[in-house]
Order: C-alpha cells, then sequence, then structure tokens
C-alpha cells in the first residue's frame, strides 16, 4: 500500500487530552491515523500521521 505522511510537533503547553481531541478530528474527516509519536524531554511530541493515497483529492491538515 501507499501513504502519505503529514508531520505535526505539538508545543508542551497542548496537553494530552488536547492533543488527542485534534487528532480524533483529523483521523475523522480527513482519513488520517496514527503512524508514530515521539515524545520529547521538554515536553513537546512529534506526531507522524499517514493515510492512503488516493486518486480523489482529499482535505489536508489545517493547524
Amino acid at each position: 500500500m501507499d501513504y502519505e505522511y503529514a508531520p505535526l510537533r505539538l508545543p508542551s503547553n497542548v496537553d494530552r487530552l488536547t492533543a488527542a481531541a485534534q487528532l480524533a478530528i483529523a483521523a475523522e474527516f480527513s482519513g488520517w491515523e496514527l503512524a508514530k509519536v515521539q515524545l520529547f524531554a521538554d515536553g513537546t511530541r512529534k506526531v507522524m500521521l499517514r493515510r492512503r493515497r488516493q486518486t480523489t483529492p482529499q482535505p489536508g491538515l489545517s493547524y
């Protein structure tokens, strides 16, 4: 399968619940799924989202 990826960096002031809500909205309306999360010592998170590549255009991320 061929995937497209969208990297995100969430700052340390974004709590876990807010981050989960943002990612759930991206999954619900744009077809993204969580591929990887890295939590750094300073509290920032590096998130990698992915979705299957399709021939019809889909909305991107709007963060």
